[in-house]
């Protein structure tokens, strides 16, 4: 399956190729003409820093990854990193396409141990090549070009723990407090889904405890231990709020979402569901059983699986 957050990256990585390209082949041009000249060097990195947008620092190394100038950055001249042995930074291992112009994975920066990645352009004297012009750049100062991308809405299995995968079938499931309240403690949810403004809503079977968010506060969470799920009065704490009309769950859904994960709790004694969680926005459901295994799936999917899906055609 293909990550939505790969795509986003390749067009963000195409974008500061766009912009990084022409401005650093004329530099390296420069630099050709003045190799072996450290201070001259030195000179055109200052004359050209200006014209390489977001950038930390300019150098050049040799074809031995060697630095054969000074570093220079917005400050000026950083004459410590002359004579640097590069050779075994994550940028210097990478493959130069044949037309010269690399632009790095991102990767921790050794001083400030920081994201960061790396523009090589090759520096050549004419057939041969002498070595690379490099650009550095912090990543909290480069812009984001591409929008942010939306979560996958397929199906995605994720096993957890090997040690509790390799010990499912030596427990068994123990009755918590929420299981011996899961109808009126769903109601209780269903009221807070589709009525109060509560918009994601995280299970935890075993611990007897559910963590919400609301449309009126939405970067805070809010913990409803048993007790509170099992008192109709907890309603009265979250003011009515229609149910949003940009939500991907249908408000009538709600109910057979929470039925359906009292079902996969109640269903076997060794596989049983221990967290679950919706989110009305994204229309997605999550689920991890005493198997540590996670599944990530859009709701109208969900609802389409019967016990036997997860379960054998035993259930």
């Amino acid at each position: 399956m293909k990550n939505p957050w790969k795509d986003s990256i390749y067009r963000q990585r195409e974008e500061l190729a766009r912009m990084l390209r022409e401005p650093l082949a004329e530099l390296a041009a420069q630099c050709g003409a003045a190799w072996g000249d450290r201070e001259k060097l030195d000179e055109i990195l200052l004359q050209g820093f200006s014209g390489i947008p977001y950038c930390t620092y300019l150098y050049v190394v040799d074809t031995d990854g060697i630095q054969i100038c000074d570093n220079v950055s917005r400050a000026g001249l950083l004459p410590e990193h002359y004579g640097r042995d590069r050779s075994q930074r994550p940028y210097m291992k990478e493959a130069v396409p044949s037309w010269g112009f690399l632009l790095s994975d991102a990767y921790i920066s050794l001083i400030a141990q920081r994201p960061s990645l790396t523009a090589l352009q090759v520096i050549r004297s004419d057939d041969s090549t002498l070595g690379y012009l490099g650009a550095d750049f912090d990543l909290r100062d480069l812009p984001v070009t591409s929008e942010l991308y939306e979560e996958s809405g397929h199906w995605r299995q994720i096993k957890g723990d090997p040690a509790i995968r390799g010990t499912v079938f030596q427990q068994t499931r123990t009755e918590s407090p929420m299981d011996r309240t899961l109808p009126l403690t769903f109601t209780i949810l269903e009221e807070l889904l589709t009525e109060r403004g509560v918009f994601q809503c995280q299970i935890h079977f075993s611990s007897s405890q559910a963590t919400i968010w609301v449309i009126d506060d939405p970067f805070r969470y809010r913990i409803l231990d048993s007790d509170a799920l099992s008192d109709p009065d907890i309603c009265l704490v979250y003011p009515p709020r229609l149910y949003p009309d940009d939500a991907l769950i249908p408000q009538e859904d709600v109910a057979r979402i929470l039925e359906t994960l009292r079902a996969l709790r109640m269903a076997d004694e060794t596989i049983y569901l221990r967290t679950a969680s919706i989110n009305i926005f994204n229309g997605m459901i999550s689920l991890t059983f005493s198997c540590d295994g996670s599944h990530y799936m859009r709701y109208d999917e969900f609802l389409h699986k019967d016990l036997s899906f997860w379960f054998g055609t035993a259930a």
